[in-house]
């Protein structure tokens, strides 16, 4: 398959959507997913898929260089990367166009840098040739948190129509083999308008709203780069090039040859998420942490946790099943950390409470500090008695002292990111 497919990830920048996780300092590729940057689960797939020829688009000088430098030291002896940049005002066609020079193969897989998955490609890429297609494209079963199905604990009216707008609408024929319609749920209002001449050509299409579209396509080199060419307005793959592909097949009256557009449906038993919202940065860093911990390649103990070597505990400090605790941490007496992934050389005090939360790098938790719910990104300082709920706090933060926040995100000031579409 490597010789017969170039790869491009579409590695973003900044986000709006993440802050503020993300920032000038910690770009979106290298945000921690179980202790590992996000872009390595993307990379660890396409070297285990042999595929080897890859190109990685970042938006921003800034984030390019240490995404490249990290690239760079990590994968130096397994892949052939090269990473390039785009402006932060880019969006993911134009990133396609920045690379278009460097693209031979006769087909092109396209990758989202903030997935994490484990749906072989090798089967994507078998399926893409054996239908001819031109487009193949990876749908993924929506947990329940992601479709627009209420929640074990209900949802009013306008959560239901904010997951709606958020949902994919796919149309499939009756085998799931054929790609038909596609269009986000914030594209179409309270109406879906299925063309007349699908109906005709395809006789009966079943709408979706249960299916992710995970953002990683086949293509066939010469249609995308002629739909690209010829479209110089399109800025996101998602939204513009992947519905005008689907479109075009029926132009010819016909579904068939290099113009059809294929669906490789995964099952329900494999993992597939996406990092682009706060939401779903902890519900992953929480899979990686428990069902999902074999992502990882880390070793799990008999208590169902990862806990380095190098880190040190206290007396009467209990660490729960999926949690892992990174290399170097240091936590006192009497601490308690449920769902939860603690960093590298992290400094938590005594009669600690961390639950269900994300503690990146280099963060100090002093004494009788509780964190629930929250995100808190590196080189945070929290004083003594500090209580956090439902909360983001950035990168470098100090709180004082018996301080108490809900639902809030902390951060330094800084300008708000300028790319907010880049993996839309």
């Amino acid at each position: 398959m490597g010789d017969e497919y170039q790869v491009v990830v579409v590695a973003g920048g900044s986000s709006k959507d993440l802050f503020p996780l993300v920032s000038k300092d910690v770009p979106k590729a290298l945000l921690p997913i179980g202790n590992r940057p996000l872009l390595s689960y993307v990379l660890d797939l396409l070297e285990d898929s042999n595929l080897n020829n890859v190109s990685v688009v970042v938006a921003g000088h800034e984030s390019g260089v240490r995404v490249g430098s990290w690239i760079a030291e990590a994968y130096h002896d397994r892949l052939q990367v090269e990473v390039s940049t785009v402006s932060e005002e880019s969006g993911t066609a134009d990133a396609l166009r920045s690379v278009a020079h460097r693209l031979s193969s006769e087909n092109v897989l396209v990758v989202s840098g903030d997935m994490v998955c484990d749906v072989p490609l090798g089967a994507i890429a078998s399926s893409h040739k054996r239908q001819r297609a031109g487009l193949t494209a990876l749908l993924c079963p929506r947990t329940p948190g992601e479709g627009c199905e209420a929640s074990a604990g209900g949802v009013g009216t306008k959560e239901k129509a904010k997951q709606l707008a958020a949902a994919d609408v796919i149309g499939l024929d009756s085998a799931r083999h054929r790609l038909l319609y596609v269009a986000s749920g914030s594209q179409l209002g309270k109406e879906v308008k299925v063309p007349l001449c699908l109906m005709r050509e395809a006789g009966q299409v079943e709408l979706h709203t249960d299916l992710l579209d995970a953002h990683l396509y086949a293509f066939n080199r010469e249609l995308m780069l002629e739909a690209l060419e010829r479209n110089e307005k399109f800025k996101s793959i998602k939204r513009d090039l992947v519905p005008h592909i689907v479109r075009s097949q029926l132009k010819h009256g016909r579904v068939e040859g290099t113009l059809s557009c294929s669906a490789y449906v995964a099952g329900k038993a494999r993992y597939c998420a996406r990092v682009n919202t706060i939401e779903a940065y902890g519900d992953i860093n929480r899979d990686v942490a428990g069902d999902a911990i074999y992502l990882t390649g880390y070793t799990v103990s008999g208590m169902n946790n990862v806990i380095h070597p190098s880190a040190q505990t206290g007396a009467k400090t209990a660490i729960g099943p999926q949690c892992i605790i990174g290399e170097g941490s240091e936590l006192g007496e009497k601490c308690s950390v449920k769902r939860s992934v603690v960093g590298r050389h992290c400094r938590i005090g005594s009669n600690v409470k961390v639950i269900n939360s994300v503690v990146m790098n280099h963060v100090t938790l002093e004494d009788g500090c509780l964190v629930q719910n929250s995100v808190i990104c590196s080189n945070v300082y929290l004083q003594e008695r500090v209580t956090l709920k439902d909360c983001q706090v950035g990168c470098g933060y100090v709180i004082g002292v018996g301080a108490e926040h809900r639902s809030e995100a902390l951060a330094k000031k800084e300008k708000m990111p300028i790319n907010y579409q880049f993996l839309q």
